[in-house]
Formats: C-alpha cells, structure tokens, sequence
C-alpha cells in the first residue's frame, strides 16, 4: 500500500480529492525531472579525484567567464600596435597609450587602455596547427586542449559527436559540482561555429551530456542587437498549474513508489539518487537562476554600462550568473565565425568593420566586465579570459590559408596572438611575453592554447595531467600541458 506523506490536494482546487490516477501517473512526470536535470547532477558529483597541485594562484577561482572572441582578432589593429612596422604591416588606427607605462593599444580600445592596470595581456600566444588553420580545427584545440584527426583540407571539421574531447567547462563542472540550486554551465548567447559546423567544441564530449552547457540562445539572428531581450528560460521555472508545494508532493509520491520497489533500490543503493533529485527540484523551485536571467532587475544606467548590444549584454548577463553560483559561463562572439559585419574574421573591410562595428563593441562590454566585477569584489574569484582562435597575419591582403583578402584585410594567424586574462590571482597590470617587430612570431615566452587551458585548471586547484577516461575506457589527461604560472602574482 502506498502512503504518500503530507496533506492530499489541501492545496489543490479540488481538496476534496486523494491521491488518484492521475496522480500517480504524474509520478512520471517528476521522473523526467530526475532523469534530466537529476541525473545531471548525480554525474556531476562523479569527480575524479585531482593530482596534488599547487604554486602560485593554485585553487585562487571559484568561476570563470570564457569571452570567445571566435573568428580570430587581429592582434596589430588591437592589443599590440606596431607603428614601426612597414605600412603593408602596421595597423591604420592610430596607437594610444594606456594605464601601463610604455604599453600601447590602438584608438579602437581606448575604455579598455583605461584599465589594463587591472588585467594580463598575453601577447605571445601561438601554435603551430595541424593542416590548414581555419576555424572550426583551431576552436576546438582551444576549447577541449585537443586537436583531431579527422581535419579536412579546408581546416573544417566533422559536426559534433558524442566521442569528441570535452569542452573544458564540462571537466570543470564535472570535477568542482556547484554547491548552490543554480545552473553550473551556461554558455550564451550563441553556439560555436564555422559555416554550418556547429558546436564542435562546444559540448561535454565523452564525458555525456549531464555535463553539457545549458545553452542560452535567444531568439533572433546575429544581427539582432536587442535579441537579449527575448531570454525565455521556460525549463527553469514551474507550469502555470503546479506551484512549489504541489511539485513537492509529487516529489514524496515519488519516494513512496521508490520506497515500494526493494529491487530497484538495491540497484541504486550507491546512487544517492535522493540527494541528486532534490538538488534538481531545487534548482526549479528556488527560482535562482530565473531570476539571474532577469536583465530587467538592473539599472538602465548598468545596461548602458555593458553597451545596449548583444555582446555587452551578455557580459552583463555573465556577471549576474557567476554572481548567483554559475561555475563557468562561456560567452561566444555573436557572429558565426567566418561571416561579415561584426565578425572578427575580416578577411575583407577591416577597417571599417573593426571601427565601428566589432571594436567598439568588445571595448564597451569587456572593459565594463573586468571593471564591475572589480567594484563588486567578485574578481578576487572569478577568472576571466578573452581569447580568439587565433590572430591575424601581420602582411594585409595575403592568403595564409586558401582565403582571398582585400587590401585592408587580414588573414588567419596562429603563430602570434594576444589573449587577456584576469581574476582569480592573476597579475594585474602585467604584459606576459612579446611579439617581434611585425607582431609574427614570439620574442619570449609563447603560450599554447593547451597551456592557457591548464593555467585555467591549475586556478580552479586541478592538476591539468589529471586522468579522465574517454568512450573506449582509455585513460586521457585534461590537457597535455603545464599551467603558464608565470601569470599569478
């Protein structure tokens, strides 16, 4: 006989009523809600235990905010200006100084030269690739730490699949669960890709898909401005007809058939499958992350702030869920890859492009970023990054990997490039590495894109050779890298 605790429809437009039918088949319902998000969080506690670690900014980040700047950046007409250079090479924009003494950006980054005092910039950041350098290869070698065998002549890659190496959000959240009722992965406002590869990289990989990102991806084309607006978050908040008491006691019908079933509970005994259920109707129930997802609770001065455009609101949005306990928000440049106006992929029109479209946006969003986590104290704790694929080439209107180029535009470039990292124990006000006379190669000290992966891993307290097991049950480290610790104060 099945006891089902609590009081039967007292709160119910039919108090009348006991536990029916219905009822009991609603314990489905509650069901789906263990099996999705449920689950998710009994994998998520599946942690492999870390190596031991330690040195400098060890353990420092409790969050991350990824800025992917995918289509790759030009380093010249951005971070690293090279007046000197030959004018075939050196940007159009004019250099200006910034906090740091002797250390210049171009005119297109003037808000984000009035803080470098508080971020690194990594100006050597480079890696030779693996057949042509195009997108979709060089996002996932940034994304997992990996690169694949399966490249083809284009650079391009297969769509996603499930063997593919995780996103390093997915090892993150997988091995530092979230202790709060709140969303461990949300990655916004748009997915990865390149022409129509979508989301390679982007996913949990062999690790399942308990760890994969929530996506936020609202409605609207990337030449939406205002598609922040549109947010609908409608898995994350209660149907109209059950309220939080009711979904509650759905969940103790739930325990009273699980309570029934002897076989079934030996099965799972090792499962703590009550532990993960409740922290999945938690979640729902609490409302957390709804309303973090609310960027109507802040001022019309602080959305000024960000930049009345998707990207500044997304920065926005990414300081409101690493405030309520999100573990690592990915936020994507919202323009596919290789594609025109704000892309940074410009192969054509840069200057014009970078001007007024894909400049001032990056300038307005990320210096707004860097600076109110600053003002809140959440930078102490939050790593953030800002990184492309990969640079541009220093000689403009040449071809570096099969693509045609105008005069002002530039093609893709791996082997130097600047990325910005800040937060969590990292320096500030330091520039890490140099580039040569024409911004082409390092002078000193280079990072690959596998060492700023296990420099993000090493701030989170987790060894970068830490054992993960792939699809075949072949052990895999994290990243075969070493942390650039030269980075942390």
């Amino acid at each position: 006989m099945l006891i089902v605790p609590g009081r039967s429809g007292k709160d119910l437009c039919d108090p009348h009523l006991g536990i029916s039918r219905r009822a009991v088949l609603r314990v489905g319902g509650s069901g789906m809600l263990g099996l999705a998000l449920g689950s998710m969080f009994r994998l998520k506690a599946q942690a492999a235990e870390t190596a031991i670690g330690g040195g400098p900014g060890w353990g420092k980040a409790k969050s991350i905010i990824m800025i992917y700047l995918q289509g790759g950046p030009s380093h010249l007409d951005l971070w690293d200006p090279k007046p000197e250079a030959p004018e075939s090479v050196r940007s159009v924009f004019k250099p200006v100084d910034t906090k740091l003494p002797g250390v210049q950006f171009t005119e297109i980054l003037p808000k984000l030269a009035g803080i470098n005092d508080k971020f690194t910039m990594i100006r050597s950041m480079s890696y030779t690739p693996n057949g042509l350098f195009n997108h979709t290869a060089a996002i996932y070698q940034m994304m997992t730490g990996y690169t694949t065998d399966k490249v083809s002549p284009s650079g391009q890659l297969e769509p996603p699949s499930p063997k593919d190496f995780p996103n390093f959000g997915s090892n993150l959240v997988r091995m530092k669960p979230v202790s709060e009722p709140m969303l461990p992965f949300v990655m916004l406002p748009r997915p990865l890709q390149e022409s129509n590869v979508v989301g390679k990289g982007g996913a949990a990989g062999f690790l399942g898909k308990a760890f994969d990102p929530y996506t936020l991806y609202p409605d609207g084309d990337d030449m939406d401005m205002n598609k922040m607006d549109c947010i609908k978050v409608d898995d994350l908040k209660l149907p109209g007809d059950v309220f939080a008491a009711r979904l509650e006691r759905r969940a103790n019908l739930r325990e009273a058939v699980l309570a029934g079933q002897q076989k079934l509970e030996k099965a799972v005994a090792d499962q703590k499958l009550d532990a993960y259920y409740d922290q999945a109707l938690q979640l729902v129930i609490s409302g957390r992350a709804r309303e973090a997802f609310d960027l109507q609770a802040e001022t019309d001065d602080t959305r000024a702030f960000y930049g009345k455009n998707t990207f500044g609101q997304s920065a926005l949005l990414a300081r409101r869920l690493v405030e309520a306990g999100t573990r690592v928000v990915e936020l994507i440049w919202p323009k596919v890859a290789n594609s025109d106006n704000h892309s940074w992929d410009h192969h054509v029109g840069l200057t014009e492009r970078m001007k007024n479209r894909s400049g001032p946006m990056l300038d307005q969003g990320l210096s707004a970023l860097i600076a109110d986590l600053d003002t809140r104290g959440l930078l102490d704790e939050t790593l953030v990054v800002a990184v492309g694929e990969f640079g541009r080439s220093p000689q403009k209107g040449v071809s570096t990997s099969g693509n045609g180029n105008s005069a002002d535009g530039r093609d893709h470039w791996p082997y130097c490039y600047t990325s910005v990292i800040a937060g969590a124990g990292i320096k500030r006000g330091y520039v890490h590495g140099k580039s040569d006379k024409t911004a082409s190669a390092p002078l000193e000290n280079p990072v690959h894109p596998g060492e700023l992966l296990a420099t993000i891993y090493h701030a989170f307290g987790i060894a970068p050779e830490t054992i993960v097991y792939n699809h075949l049950n072949q052990p895999r480290e994290l990243v075969k890298a070493q942390a650039a610790t030269g980075l942390f104060a």
